[in-house]
């Protein structure tokens, strides 16, 4: 994103982002936030009807009292932006985390596209849906059409770079809001002057209609069947993961601080507008234009504005949800854009193709264009997707708090588990009742790491190790060593006695007809972390008996080996030498050993690590062979 961050790194090996006041960074987050005011009121009627009120009301006190302290405590355990998935990585071992933070990104991708086509369908419905459009315009009355133009322009927003965002969201989200607050003044004066509105719908609240009638229903029927159904309205949590990821760009000092209050500042007034949205639109607006077709469709806030406001300032209500909801989608490409690098580079596991912003760029405006088409750009139906990725990040969010609280004994521990819980729940109820969000999570869990380890695989033979340091004795060895030929002999430590290394010095003499004047190095590795791609090593020196040994552990033996040839060259200005003996096994099995456990056939794969990153055969290090 240009103008957002910088790319030098500072001390913490985040990439270093411009600085601003914590109201201003709420702002960018809340174009995705609150632009979900633009349908969350409609969806929340189609799911609940006349409970709507009660059933956000339920969703308000899961955002206060459950998602607002979850994310105050990822905030100061995630302070330069890794957010919940960072926290969950930590907490699962080599593989294991690897994997899990892939599924993550899965769902991650999943809410954020979804973010895009969602947000750009309800633009649609609020353009189509205009009575002036309608009157004069038309030919625009095709959702889908119209949701792949405003896709396009997104995407060709970014294939050129966008600046100053924190200043176009301050201005978007100040009018946005100011607006929407000016509909709920007025849809609650128009309640106030007619109380029978007031009245019906608490006389419906307290009524059900059966197969043998209407019969009554009491305070624990209503809060039951609101219970049951306010995980469909779960598209009004969106927001706080990338209210965390974005940390970086909140000033110092006291920026986890300023974070919290940030996300608390956001809960609350998101917390206002849910309510009286949801209230004034289940009293103001007729049943029939909630569904399919209905003139409140996707747009109840705006219907109202038309309604009662008139068609001038309806119009301009429009205008400014159409901007803030095409912008919730630059938001979310931003997303999208940011979370590749952040992660999958570190695994090995972006293509090369992914290192570049446009490419990208365009194969995610393809992504949504088939979600549109999927969906028929109905913002409905895109509901459930969009809420099976905003939960499922919430409730790793939830989990990893917990067991961080659980770890530590704090007091905190067993409120955090019941939250963990809800939002368990309401996922859980989301998927049975909406299984499409899932459906597509899998769909980018699988591409995802798919295109992952078939990178990883291209790219293994990379040279890996971004560093070398040696102690004292390291270096005291490879300066004598300098003196003449330098030969190293790879070995794979058994009990590291004497006649460990009289044997195989013996052997490989033999074996590569080493003169007995020439003396010889040994090299011993242990794998660390295999499931790491890159990273330092330290080699330490070792004297056994006369014999000179250099040790370190490192992700992978052959990039290690490969790695410290190739610094012998350049610190010595000799090309060093290196030995080894014939695996036995099938080749295929050491192939899969080396890319999962760092090591397996190491003679050929140190050979064409080495034939990559040195391609002049004169300069580049000698490999032995024999046995």
């Amino acid at each position: 994103m240009h103008g957002v961050q910088e790319t030098d790194a500072d001390g913490s090996g985040q990439p270093r982002h411009v600085q601003h006041r914590w109201w201003q960074v709420m702002c960018l987050t809340g174009v995705d936030y609150f632009s979900t005011l633009g349908y969350q009121p409609g969806i929340a009627f189609v799911a609940a009807g006349v409970l709507s009120p009660i059933a956000t009301l339920i969703l308000v006190l899961l955002t206060l009292f459950g998602a607002l302290p979850i994310y105050g405590r990822v905030a100061a355990e995630s302070p330069h932006g890794q957010g919940s998935i960072s926290m969950l990585e930590s907490l699962l071992s080599r593989w294991k985390g690897k994997l899990f933070v892939l599924a993550l990104l899965g769902f991650a991708a999943t809410d954020y596209v979804i973010t895009i086509t969602l947000s750009a369908a309800d633009a649609t419905e609020h353009i189509i849906h205009n009575p002036f459009i309608e009157e004069h315009f038309k030919f625009l009355d095709h959702p889908i059409g119209v949701t792949l133009l405003l896709i396009t322009v997104l995407a060709a927003v970014f294939l050129k770079g966008f600046k100053e965002a924190i200043g176009i969201a301050v201005f978007l989200v100040t009018i946005y809001l100011t607006l929407n607050l000016i509909v709920i003044a007025v849809g609650i004066y128009e309640i106030a002057l007619h109380p029978s509105l007031f009245s019906e719908w608490r006389a419906a609240l307290w009524v059900t209609t059966t197969t043998s009638g209407i019969e009554p229903r009491g305070i624990l029927m209503v809060l039951g069947l609101s219970l049951l159904v306010f995980p469909k309205l779960a598209l009004g949590l969106s927001g706080f993961e990338t209210g965390v990821a974005v940390m970086p760009l909140v000033e110092n000092p006291n920026r986890i601080e300023k974070t919290r209050k940030m996300l608390r500042t956001a809960a609350l007034l998101m917390s206002f507008f849910l309510i009286c949205s949801s209230f004034v639109t289940t009293l103001l607006i007729p049943a029939a234009e909630f569904q399919e077709g209905g003139k409140a469709q996707g747009r109840a806030l705006a219907f109202i504005a038309h309604q009662y406001l008139g068609e001038s300032f309806g119009t301009a209500y429009d205008i400014s949800t159409i901007l803030i909801l095409w912008f919730a989608g630059a938001s979310a490409m931003a997303g999208l854009l940011n979370i590749v690098p952040r992660y999958l580079p570190r695994y090995g596991m972006a293509p090369n193709w992914a290192r570049a912003t446009r490419p990208l760029v365009i194969v995610f405006a393809l992504i949504c264009f088939a979600i549109t088409l999927i969906f028929s750009a109905d913002v409905e139906a895109q509901g459930g997707a969009y809420a099976t990725g905003v939960l499922v990040l919430m409730s790793s969010a939830a989990i990893a708090v917990t067991i961080s609280s659980w770890r530590r004994e704090q007091s905190t521990k067993w409120a955090f588990l019941i939250i963990s819980l809800v939002f368990a729940y309401t996922t859980i109820t989301n998927i049975i009742e909406r299984p499409d969000g899932i459906k597509i999570a899998a769909i980018f869990i699988f591409g995802i790491v798919l295109a992952s380890f078939i990178s990883r695989a291209m790219r293994t033979t990379e040279i890996r190790i971004a560093k070398i340091e040696y102690d004292e004795t390291a270096q005291r060895f490879i300066t004598e060593f300098a003196e003449g030929e330098i030969r190293i002999v790879t070995n794979r430590r058994e009990d590291g006695h004497i006649e460990e290394y009289r044997f195989k010095e013996h052997e490989k003499r033999i074996d590569n007809h080493i003169p007995s004047s020439d003396p010889i190095l040994f090299y011993e590795i242990d794998v660390s972390d295999a499931s790491e791609f890159t990273g330092q090593i330290r080699i330490s020196g070792v004297d056994i008996g006369g014999y000179r040994i250099l040790r370190t552990h490192a992700p992978a033996v052959p990039n290690a080996i490969a790695a410290l040839l190739l610094n012998l060259r350049d610190k010595t200005g000799k090309i060093p030498h290196v030995y080894f003996g014939w695996s036995e096994g099938n080749p295929i099995q050491y192939l899969i050993r080396y890319l999962l456990f760092g090591e397996g056939d190491t003679a050929p794969v140190t050979r064409e690590i080495l034939r990559q990153a040195e391609p002049d055969p004169e300069l580049r290090p000698s490999v032995h062979v024999g046995g």
